[in-house]
């Protein structure tokens, strides 16, 4: 049914989740799979004098992103798969928003994306990409929600 599943990795333990699902949903299904490493690289600045290094903090950014898809790259490995990986580069343009381009140029016909399900306060915060996936996206979205706190 699914032939391109996309799936978006953050390095938390949520997006772990995410993973694992996309990765035996992949299995299950005969798909490709695709993982995708947003780095946000808005750096809102109050106080240009306060030594704020850009460059170093971007690199070092896409530096620990590669390295959470190598993770995910890996773990798809051990599972008998063969995955790709895309880091994409935003300046200030929502994550959810990459998500969604990056399905539809790749094409991907389902995203497999974690969610923390915060409500309330936490949630109005921090915002929610998972949410803005699921109202924009053109294809189907799963979403795997983060381990209940006992």
């Amino acid at each position: 049914m699914y032939k391109q599943i996309l799936c978006p990795v953050d390095g938390s333990s949520s997006s772990k989740r995410g993973m694992v699902e996309a990765i035996q949903l992949a299995k299950d299904q005969n798909a490709k799979l695709r993982f995708l490493h947003v780095v946000d690289t808005f750096y809102p600045m109050m106080d240009v004098t306060a030594g704020l290094n850009v460059i170093e903090i971007a690199e070092a950014l896409n530096k620990n992103g590669k390295k959470i898809l190598k993770k995910a790259v890996d773990a798809a490995q051990k599972e008998g798969l063969t995955a790709e990986a895309e880091i994409r580069e935003s300046v200030g343009e929502a994550v959810a928003q990459f998500i969604v381009s990056e399905a539809k140029k790749w094409p991907a016909d389902l995203i497999v994306i974690s969610t923390h399900g915060l409500r309330g306060i936490s949630r109005l915060v921090m915002g929610s990409d998972a949410e803005t996936v699921v109202r924009t996206s053109h294809v189907p979205v799963l979403l795997v929600r983060s381990q209940a706190k006992s």
